[in-house]
Parts: C-alpha cells; sequence; structure tokens
C-alpha cells in the first residue's frame, strides 16, 4: 500500500519532549563513547606506527609478518573481530571485560589503518634526508624521532582524523557486547518509551556533533602545522 506525502504521519517523527525528558540518560553514554575511541585510538597510533616501521623494513621476517596482520584486521568487520575478543576468547580462558574488549578492539583494528597511513607519510619523506643525518652522525632511532616523525605529522593529520571519526561512530557496535556507550543508552530508553525514532535521530544529532568538533580540531591542526611548511 503506497502512502501519499499528506497521509504520513509526522508527528510520530520526532517528540521534542520526550527527547528532552531523556537526553541526560542518553548523555551518559557519550562519556564511553569518547574513552573507547580515545583509548583505541592511542593503542592505533601507537601500534600502527610499529607496524609501519616493520613494513617498511628490509628485513622480510618483519615485514611479513605485518603485512599478514594488516591485511587481517582490513579484511574482517568490526563487529566479528569484537565478538571474537568478548565471546571466543573466554573459550581458551582468556575473560575481558567489555569494556577492555571494546578498546582492544578498536585499537587493534584500527591500528591496521593508521599503519598504512603512517607507511605513506614516512615513504613521502625524501630519503636524502636520512642520509644527510647520517652524515651528521645521528643514529637511525634519533633520525626518526627527531626528522622524520615531526614532518610525517603534517602529512597524516588528516587521514588520522578521519579514523578517529570513523572509530567515534564505530563505537555503537560495542552496544552489541553490552558497553553502556551512546547508543545503548539510546536502545534502552527507546524500548522503555516504545518510540525508535526520536531516539534514533537523538543519537545521530549527537554523532553528528562530535565529528563537527573533531572535523574543528582537524582544521586547527592543519593550519598550526601548514606554517611550518
Amino acid at each position: 500500500m503506497e502512502l501519499t506525502f499528506r497521509e504520513i504521519n509526522w508527528d510520530q517523527l520526532f517528540d521534542y519532549k520526550l527527547a528532552w525528558d531523556n537526553l541526560p540518560f542518553i548523555i551518559e553514554g557519550l562519556s564511553m563513547t569518547l574513552y573507547i575511541s580515545l583509548i583505541g585510538m592511542l593503542l592505533g597510533l601507537i601500534f600502527g606506527l610499529i607496524l609501519a616501521l616493520m613494513r617498511n623494513s628490509k628485513k622480510w621476517i618483519l615485514r611479513l609478518p605485518s603485512r599478514m596482520y594488516i591485511s587481517f584486521m582490513r579484511g574482517i568487520p568490526m563487529l566479528v573481530f569484537l565478538f571474537i575478543l568478548y565471546f571466543g576468547l573466554p573459550m581458551i580462558g582468556i575473560k575481558l571485560t567489555a569494556f577492555v574488549a571494546a578498546c582492544l578492539g578498536f585499537g587493534l583494528n584500527s591500528a591496521a589503518y593508521i599503519a598504512e597511513i603512517n607507511r605513506a607519510a614516512l615513504n613521502s619523506i625524501d630519503s636524502g634526508q636520512w642520509e644527510s643525518a647520517k652524515a651528521l652522525n645521528m643514529d637511525s632511532t634519533s633520525t626518526l624521532f627527531l626528522i622524520i616523525l615531526p614532518q610525517t605529522i603534517r602529512i597524516a593529520v588528516p587521514p588520522l582524523t578521519n579514523v578517529f571519526m570513523d572509530m567515534v561512530k564505530a563505537t555503537s557496535l560495542a552496544a552489541v557486547i553490552t558497553v553502556p556507550e551512546l547508543f545503548q543508552k539510546a536502545q534502552i530508553v527507546a524500548g522503555r518509551e516504545f518510540d525508535s525514532m526520536t531516539f534514533y535521530i537523538v543519537i545521530a544529532i549527537i554523532y553528528w556533533l562530535v565529528c563537527v568538533v573533531i572535523s574543528f580540531v582537524q582544521d586547527k591542526l592543519e593550519y598550526h602545522f601548514s606554517k611550518f611548511l
């Protein structure tokens, strides 16, 4: 049966009073969403740098594991990986809390994408800078951290920000393993009030506003690093 535009019950689309009354409860989940995102991003940045350096290594024994890891993590759905950590590991005696499983899941998964971003940024730096540093008797570690990495940060900021933004949105998957984040809070209220549309619109707006703030920070970072061109 087809409905005309006038026959659609628009009054049921969004209940402003219901949304406002339950907003404090839903907002409680935002802190958990941000905790998971920030911890996951931190883990991803650390492990992603290690993977990128392994990927660029001249030794195959370092390159091969990193390539396999990156390929595996980029090739499986995030939800499946969360299920492996939270529901699968207990079968071999490793029990993780939902929060820890979520942080590890997003951190280890994002590391694969961050590694490729870092690798591309590292490879964009002229190799002559390594040779110049060597001529100044600088060792490889000092050259990497004092000369190369500061330059790669400027290049990597935009794609890394996109990874973080995607992670914030993807944390909604953590609701499936009982993490009390933003989406799960909205589901609880939607089930209690029998109004799914209102609360799905509410969290859509919240996620959007968070991403707007992240984009603003990205613009500021890009402007800051552009001064060093």
